[in-house]
């Protein structure tokens, strides 16, 4: 079911001003969350090949929940199901907060984000239409990674000063994010009569995973993002590890600035995806994704801080360019076929198994001793070649229109 008043709002309207909101807190919640949890398993002296594996625990939820949580966006109000994702994030927190068991309040997060993913992209095809999607990814993507930039931040400093700050903090951020769910505007549900039985919740994703990945276009959007989310939580915990090696630094702040340098480029990219590429010529963003690729190599053999500052910037902005024109091309073609909610859905399948293998592979790789820094390098090499491929067999095929 459409939602005609809201399709015909300006773009920042007050249902799309209180879902960037709340996207900018639950955003802050995660990536703050990220970094003190890590500092939590540091605490308690983990080991370094289980910090990898705490996120690994985080994308498994996304990967076991994509058949069920798409139906849920598609099915309610999807300002309601973000609300009740947001409080799932909040009990987690809260777990950690209070001293339990660190993987389990962070797979509660993950649970909640799960749920959250497709009701938070799925309701930008119903406030918004046509190219204005394009600009209001771009709201999103600006609001995702000014949060990333401030939560990251927040998250290091704080855990170097007092872990449990830290964690209220975090706690404080989810419920502001419930907060502003609560006042997005009602919207009707898109498919509200579908059957809530397991196994033919499987068939219809099964059914949407087949009609998305047969597309030409939506599956070039599907590959493109999984191997850019997959890459880009594998060179948050590369950093991790890699600034105390490269740089000689040991504090919890260091990795979590230079995490933010890649959310102040991917601003910048995203601005110019909105201004350069529509719907129509999406393949002009496949060679940012390629020299991705090439960046994080000349970066992993950086010595210096304010080399490392730089190349993160220009990973990002290209990483903006890549990315955002993908998502709502599979948005726009989602809405028409399966429903948006299912499509994002078939797309954190996607994204979160190349997460959990890009983790389990570096994760592996530091456990049986391999360099940080060789690990880096290999690993800007593979997404090089892998996006190289990418671009070269989309230009076999016929060309979109500009």
């Amino acid at each position: 079911m459409s939602n005609p008043v809201l399709n015909g709002a300006p773009l920042l309207s007050r249902g799309m001003l209180m879902v960037i909101i709340a996207q900018f807190f639950s955003a802050f919640g995660d990536n703050a969350l990220l970094f003190v949890t890590l500092a939590v398993l540091k605490n308690q002296h983990y080991p370094d090949w289980s910090q990898p594996v705490l996120q690994m625990v985080f994308v498994t939820t996304y990967i076991i929940l994509a058949p069920f949580v798409g139906q849920l966006a598609d099915s309610l109000a999807k300002g309601r199901v973000m609300m009740l994702a947001n409080s799932m994030k909040l009990l987690g927190a809260l777990i950690i907060c209070f001293g339990l068991d660190p993987f389990l309040g962070y797979s509660l997060v993950g649970i909640g984000a799960a749920a959250y993913s497709p009701a938070k992209y799925g309701i930008l095809g119903e406030i918004t239409t046509g190219d204005k999607l394009v600009k209001a990814n771009g709201l999103m993507e600006a609001s995702t990674i000014a949060a990333i930039l401030l939560g990251s931040v927040a998250g290091g400093v704080l855990a170097d000063w007092k872990i449990l700050a830290a964690l209220m903090v975090c706690v404080l951020a989810y419920a502001l994010a419930v907060a502003a769910n609560l006042l997005i505007p009602t919207l009707s549900a898109v498919r509200p009569e579908q059957s809530w039985h397991p196994l033919h919740m499987l068939q219809r994703f099964s059914q949407a995973c087949r009609v998305l990945w047969h597309d030409g276009e939506t599956r070039l959007s599907l590959v493109g993002t999984s191997l850019f989310w997959g890459a880009g939580v594998t060179l948050r915990f590369l950093l991790v590890l890699w600034v105390p090696v490269a740089l000689g630094i040991t504090d919890n702040k260091t990795p979590t600035l230079l995490n933010a340098m890649v959310a102040v480029g991917i601003v910048f990219g995203a601005a110019a995806a909105a201004k350069l590429v529509t719907l129509n010529s999406v393949r002009r963003c496949l060679p940012a994704g390629m020299l991705i690729g090439v960046v994080v190599i000349i970066f992993a053999l950086q010595q210096q801080l304010m080399n490392a500052y730089l190349l993160l910037v220009l990973i990002g902005l290209l990483g903006g360019f890549f990315v955002v024109p993908l998502n709502a091309l599979l948005q726009e073609r989602g809405k028409r076929t399966v429903g948006a909610g299912n499509a994002i859905a078939v797309q954190n399948l996607g994204e979160n198994s190349a997460m959990l293998m890009m983790l389990g592979l570096f994760s592996l790789a530091i456990k049986w001793g391999a360099p940080v820094v060789a690990a880096g390098v290999g690993f800007g090499a593979i997404f090089a070649l892998v996006i190289a491929i990418l671009w070269a067999y989309q230009q076999r095929r016929k060309p979109t229109v500009d």
